[in-house]
């Protein structure tokens, strides 16, 4: 997965921090074989309470459609903002309203994108507790996601990726 997606550079990410490495989950989410085994480790991730998956625009979408095929679940599609036209929802595909929903990430750093989601969704109607990522950064986002009573598991985390390296 490192050699996958890692890569080396100046990265603004989407919280404004700049990184010296990224984590391009297009990289992985373009290889067939790899989506699987990561969607695959993220429905283990799941928690019993799971009525619906929540797909991140845009880089949770594909991990969570190869979940639903994995699983039987059906699944939403969250916007980062809602359109201005046709049915200008910002979760699209179903409803939440009363469901347990579980929001999935690709990448996860402050959670700013999760928790901004979580609030639509809640708006909606929604019961979110839960969030899987394939990949936590350990940049804040599992505590800030605890704050809003959202818990986060990820199959890896940035430490996982970095030791695996290593080895």
């Amino acid at each position: 997965m490192y050699e996958a997606c890692h890569l080396a550079g100046s990265f603004r990410l989407r919280s404004g921090q700049v990184s010296s490495d990224y984590f391009d989950k297009y990289l992985f989410e373009g290889q067939p074989g790899l989506l699987r085994e990561v969607a695959e480790a993220m429905v283990g991730l799941l928690p019993a309470e799971c009525d619906v998956l929540a797909g991140m625009e845009m880089g949770g979408i594909p991990i969570a459609t190869v979940m639903s095929q994995l699983t039987g679940l059906p699944t939403v599609f969250v916007r980062k903002q809602a359109k201005a036209y046709g049915t200008a929802k910002t979760a699209e595909g179903g409803p939440v309203d009363g469901r347990r929903v579980v929001l999935v990430e690709d990448v996860v750093s402050t959670g700013g994108a999760l928790l901004e989601s979580c609030r639509h969704l809640r708006a909606a109607g929604a019961e979110v507790d839960w969030a899987v990522c394939a990949i936590d950064r350990e940049q804040g986002g599992r505590e800030n996601l605890a704050a809003e009573s959202i818990r986060l598991r990820s199959a890896l985390t940035r430490h996982d990726l970095e030791s695996a390296v290593r080895t």
